[in-house]
């Protein structure tokens, strides 16, 4: 895997460029850039998110595996030809999905983010990795009109999933905690 930093400042970024992690340097607003960072804000939102909750929550184990395979998908971001997102990733999302969503009323209209202090931290992390899944999509459309490799679809379906099962873990939270769904109301 790429490069390793023996200290934190290197000053090679002072002109506005950074390094990927085979050595090319692109430019820091690239978009590349920009899905490697918002996939890392969704692995921060979500690490604000296992804060909230306690340590023997039945999510934990699942989160930490989440905040793993999302260092995973920006190492791809940054080298594209390393392929560490795999389609079963995706899959195992949507049975932690099903398994949460079993126990959980049928959704009959939208609701509002919150309900508990750890349901609001999931929902922001669900808003952020919406972010990324947006950015994720633009790099691929424009990778595909480029001779860059192409941003492979395992990863879009891989972000789309998790912010998927955010939803669905900020609705079983909010529930667990003590907390209500507060219904979207029109025109209020």
């Amino acid at each position: 895997m790429g490069h390793r930093l023996s200290k934190i400042y290197t000053r090679t970024g002072d002109d506005g460029t950074t390094g990927l992690g085979d050595g090319v340097r692109i430019a820091k607003y690239d978009l590349r850039m920009q899905a490697i960072g918002d996939v890392d804000e969704t692995n921060c939102a979500v690490g604000l998110l296992v804060a909230e909750l306690a340590n023997d929550d039945a999510l934990q184990p699942w989160l930490a595996r989440i905040q793993h395979r999302l260092f995973d998908l920006g190492g791809e971001l940054c080298l594209p030809d390393y392929h560490l997102i795999k389609e079963e990733h995706a899959t195992e999302l949507e049975q932690w999905l099903d398994q949460l969503n079993d126990d959980l009323p049928m959704l009959k209209n939208f609701i509002l983010p919150g309900g508990s202090k750890a349901a609001a931290a999931a929902h922001q992390a669900r808003a952020v990795c919406r972010r990324a899944e947006r950015t994720i999509a633009a790099l691929s459309a424009a990778d595909a009109q480029s001779a860059l490799p192409g941003t492979r679809p395992t990863l879009q379906a891989y972000i789309n999933r998790l912010s998927d099962f955010l939803f669905v873990a900020a609705r079983t939270v909010a529930r667990r905690d003590g907390g209500q769904e507060v219904l979207w109301q029109q025109g209020v």
